[in-house]
């Protein structure tokens, strides 16, 4: 038999600091808060370029002239009475760069191109503003873009622009040469019209401090309060009902105390995931849900594994007590656990590594979970089944059945 490292004699002090680990995070969680994301809060969420305007196009002839930008071309969708419709298309691999598309456009009339980058700018990088109308008309429809060495813009001086809303929250996308940032105003409930209250409301504090032609709104989005009452309420049941269908499943498959030993591992994960969450104050959104119940699938599938070796121990070695079974057993698996874990965290940290925003949040709640998970198997679920044990009058092992010889067999009656 393979000699069994004691993780018994460490179940309570581990246990007392993962309380108290916990107990931080509930009181974290009543004096910090949740940074609850836009999933579940109410309000207005904005991705803003501040950037000056590159081309302008006006128009003034009958026709109904529409702008159409994709990945890989500007389209001039071009309809009217009296009038062939036509759509004219100027791929980025033939109009490179802005002084191709000036001169190409300058040839159709009724249309006025002003120019502001340098000829030579790649066309592919100019971007437009979500809220304006995609019809061209005399007023001027604006192509934005980043000049080269220009001054970069940070986080804080978005804030500063939008101190008029206490509330808000800024999140900075993608690396300085793009200075996309995302916006969040929350809605208090009390305008029924928040959404255009807020977006006119960011506009407009974000045109007094760096000029109206320079804000490119890139996208837009808005939840209302009823709307993410419900997500919440929603993702509380979810979770609920993942861990009844475990504790059924691990009932059936091996013993109460088993069960309400994994479905504690469980709990401990998702408290110890609460806890992080509140003290890094990382945004908790749909993908932070989905972390979670990844990470109990994760934790259950190790916690199964471990189970499955004590019960098959407790048949080979009935004299052994459940201490003695939760040592041999966790020591036999212990390689499969660190070999397994590793290698899923070394993808899940090329993850975090290579990704920004909520990917590699993500990235961060799994690697923190998978920590979590093993440990909890070990040190949370093993110390539960180890004090249930003792109240039992078996103590806590299985025996074998003794099947009585049938006179068939041959047997003396």
């Amino acid at each position: 038999m393979k000699k069994a490292i004691k993780f018994s004699r460490i179940f309570l002090p581990l246990s007392l600091a993962s309380i108290a680990v916990i107990v931080s995070g509930i009181f974290g969680l009543q004096t910090v808060g949740i940074n609850l994301g836009i999933d579940f809060q109410a309000g207005f969420i904005g991705k803003v370029r501040i950037a000056p305007p590159a081309v302008e196009l006006t128009y003034t002839g009958s026709r109904s002239i529409t702008v159409d930008q994709t990945a890989t071309a500007i389209n001039l969708i071009m309809t009217g009475i009296g009038s062939d419709n036509e759509t004219v298309r100027y791929p980025y691999t033939e109009y490179a760069v802005v002084g191709d598309f000036e001169r190409a456009v300058s040839s159709i009339p009724g249309i006025t191109v002003s120019v502001s980058a340098p000829a030579s700018y790649p066309l592919s990088k100019l971007f437009t503003d979500s809220g304006s109308s995609v019809r061209l008309s005399a007023r001027p429809f604006r192509f934005h873009y980043i000049p080269e060495g220009s001054a970069a813009i940070d986080s804080d001086d978005i804030r500063e622009a939008i101190a008029r809303f206490p509330s808000a929250a800024v999140q900075v996308l993608g690396n300085p040469e793009n200075r996309a940032f995302q916006i969040r105003l929350r809605d208090d409930g009390t305008d029924p019209n928040a959404s255009a209250t807020l977006r006119e409301g960011l506009s407009d504090a974000l045109s007094d401090a760096f000029g109206k032609d320079n804000i490119a709104l890139i996208s837009t989005d808005f939840v209302g309060s009823r709307f993410s009452k419900t997500l919440a309420s929603q993702a509380v049941w979810l979770v609920l009902g993942t861990l009844v269908l475990i504790m059924a499943y691990a009932t059936i498959r091996f013993r109460w105390d088993f069960a309400l030993g994994a479905i504690l591992a469980i709990v401990h994960d998702a408290l110890m995931m609460v806890a992080f969450i509140v003290w890094t104050q990382m945004e908790f959104n749909s993908l932070t849900i989905a972390a979670i119940l990844t990470i109990i699938g994760y934790s259950i599938n190790d916690t199964v594994v471990v189970f499955d070796r004590i019960r098959e121990n407790m048949k080979l070695h009935p004299e052994l007590s459940i201490v003695e079974h939760l040592d041999l057993s966790q020591t036999e698996v212990l390689s499969r656990t660190i070999i397994t874990t590793v290698t899923t965290m070394l993808a899940v940290l090329s993850l975090f590594v290579f990704t920004t925003g909520d990917m590699k949040d993500f990235a961060l709640a799994l690697l923190v979970g998978m920590v979590s998970g093993v440990y909890s198997t070990i040190f949370i679920a093993g110390a539960f089944i180890s004090f249930v044990s003792r109240f039992r009058k078996d103590g806590g092992r299985i025996r074998e059945k003794v099947v009585a010889p049938k006179a068939s067999d041959g047997a003396l009656v």
